[in-house]
């Protein structure tokens, strides 16, 4: 359930609101939006009813049962879109993000040059793996902490933020230490133990879809990071598996605007896994885009054939400076600016 405060309650009577939850031993969960502000109640309240428990206290507009099992994250409780601040840049809102890089840090000289090369293009992310978990355990796993090095210090040298990938609960402290977004991958989706330590750190975390997730399996692990104390989550589609063999994936179009509808956290669609053609990524980022889609994330390497990852589905260069000129056409015609 959720408590919503009249426009001009008092600190008091909001403190109030909290303190009852308390004594009937649950959680509270403030919400403070700009529009309005909203306790959620947190813990087993079935059979309770809100407007008895609550209706009548001094400031309340109206105490409601979330009828979403993802409660925090859904726009029932939390009207307006969520807007995380990456230390002075915003992932989410008007404005589309636009996060790049390689699949894995490679050298000093790959990281740098292709950091340089997104940022001109328009970037303000980027994307890197340093740690790298794959199918194989005999293909390249990333360069760990010397590739979390490198990319820190291509943040330094372009002010890029960087997002880098975290695999496990005995990893993250140092992951958290260099990255400024913290990704958690397809794989790591139902790793409740890992969404449960990132509810306690104060970072962002962008949260993949699971291989096979449905929408509801992929929101409630959400709710897990943000009921544990991080409300900085942001979403990110890449493709589900279907039976079609001739992409990688089935990047799932139709869960941009159902995302936007069900929940207030950003969305961001992954092209390059979400097809894995590197012909093809474009077009998948420009209907990413067209469909409501907060940013996207995309592969680029310096040269995609030499990469020890994910080179068939990386752009090159200048690829992705020609996609940029084509999304901001798109982002354009519907309102949506991508800052310069």
């Amino acid at each position: 359930m959720f408590i919503a405060m009249k426009p001009h309650a008092t600190a008091a009577e909001f403190e109030a609101v909290v303190e009852k939850i308390r004594a009937l031993g649950f959680t509270p969960h403030p919400i403070v939006g700009t529009e309005r502000k909203v306790v959620a109640v947190i813990g087993h309240t079935t059979g309770l009813d809100p407007e008895d428990l609550f209706g009548t206290m001094p400031g309340v507009a109206e105490a409601l049962r979330v009828s979403q099992p993802f409660k925090l994250v859904s726009r029932e409780v939390k009207e307006e879109d969520t807007v995380l601040d990456v230390d002075g840049v915003p992932l989410g809102g008007r404005a589309i993000s636009v996060l790049a890089g390689p699949c894995s840090v490679e050298s000093r000289e790959q990281i740098l040059e292709t950091a340089r090369a997104v940022k001109r293009a328009g970037a303000r992310f980027l994307r890197g793996g340093a740690f790298k978990p794959r199918t194989s355990p005999y293909e390249f796993q990333g360069l760990r902490e010397e590739g979390l090095k490198l990319l820190a210090l291509a943040r330094e040298t372009t002010g890029l933020k960087v997002v880098t990938e975290v695999k496990d609960t005995e990893t993250l402290p140092m992951v958290a230490e260099y990255a400024d977004v913290l990704q958690v991958g397809a794989r790591n989706m139902h790793n409740y133990s890992l969404l449960e330590r990132l509810g306690t750190i104060e970072k962002p975390v962008l949260l993949k879809r699971g291989l096979s997730a449905t929408i509801k399996e992929w929101l409630m692990a959400a709710e897990y990071v943000v009921s544990r104390g991080n409300h900085r989550v942001a979403l990110c589609e890449r493709g589900i598996r279907t039976f079609e063999t001739m992409t990688r994936n089935t990047l799932d179009i139709n869960a941009v605007p159902v995302l936007k509808a069900l929940t207030h956290l950003p969305v961001i669609v992954d092209p390059s896994h979400g097809i894995g053609l590197r012909a093809h990524v474009p077009a998948i980022a420009r209907a990413g885009v067209a469909a409501g889609a907060d940013g996207i994330i995309v592969e680029v390497h310096p040269s995609p054939e030499k990469a020890l990852s994910d080179g068939h589905q990386s752009l090159s260069l200048s690829e992705f400076e020609e996609l940029m000129k084509q999304v901001r056409v798109i982002a354009g015609a519907i309102g949506r600016p991508i800052p310069a």
